[in-house]
């Protein structure tokens, strides 16, 4: 599904979260603290939008790396990090979020942006989140949550089922059913304090969150 819409995906994402997006990600790095030459590595980073962000706060001779399963996502975010000229501080790589691949105590800081609720068994996801972070490092996840409000709650399933399929479909001239399937994968996902709780459970010390657009999307941030 992510192939078929790759080209068009960050064109769908301005569109479709009214250019919100870009403001969520912002806040969602400035929670990563500055690093000298830190290391730091963004699980599913799509087009990397938030891998781009990191990229200041690891400091001169810092490195990001951008992970995701899918390759034409990824082909898409080497693109940007070359044009924007960040080529030497972020490579991209193929990862499964379930493996990962990297030594033990490797990073300073661990990033998710709207891919955990794509992950197929997010405990297996967030043990190896947890096991290749240094300790005291901290994991930030960005990710669409519950909204707090009910009349928001009511406005917005109506947007996710019924205008947002009609709008991405015709953009990303999308047939295999993605603008279908993200809504439903909003549904299905722990809200916040369920969130916060499977972190806990994986053994993370210390978990917060801060909810963004009335609870549209939340950050929790969870520490090693």
């Amino acid at each position: 599904m992510f192939t078929a819409i790759a080209r068009r995906y960050d064109l769908n994402n301005t569109l479709l979260s009214f250019g919100l997006h870009h403001r969520w990600k912002k806040l969602a790095a400035s929670c990563v603290p500055e690093t000298a030459r830190g290391r730091a590595l963004d699980v599913g980073a799509g087009t990397a939008d938030l891998a781009l962000l990191l990229a200041s706060r690891m400091g001169t001779g810092g490195r990001v790396l951008a992970t995701d399963l899918n390759e034409a996502m990824l082909r898409e975010g080497r693109r940007k990090v070359i044009a924007l000229g960040h080529a030497g501080a972020i490579a991209c790589l193929r990862t499964n979020a379930e493996h990962l691949g990297f030594s033990d105590h490797t990073f300073h800081a661990v990033t998710a942006g709207f891919c955990i609720r794509n992950v197929g068994n997010l405990m297996n996801a967030f043990a190896e989140i947890r096991r290749v972070l240094k300790p005291g490092g901290r994991f930030v996840c960005l990710e669409f949550s519950r909204p707090v409000y009910g009349w928001l709650r009511a406005l917005y399933d109506w947007y996710s089922f019924r205008l947002l399929p009609w709008i991405g479909t015709r953009v990303a001239h999308d047939t295999t059913g993605v603008y279908e399937y993200l809504p439903a994968s909003i549904r299905t996902f722990p809200n916040q304090e369920g969130l916060k709780a499977m972190l806990l459970k994986a053994g993370f010390s210390q978990v917060d969150y801060r909810n963004l657009s009335g609870g549209i999307v939340a950050i929790h941030v969870a520490i090693k």
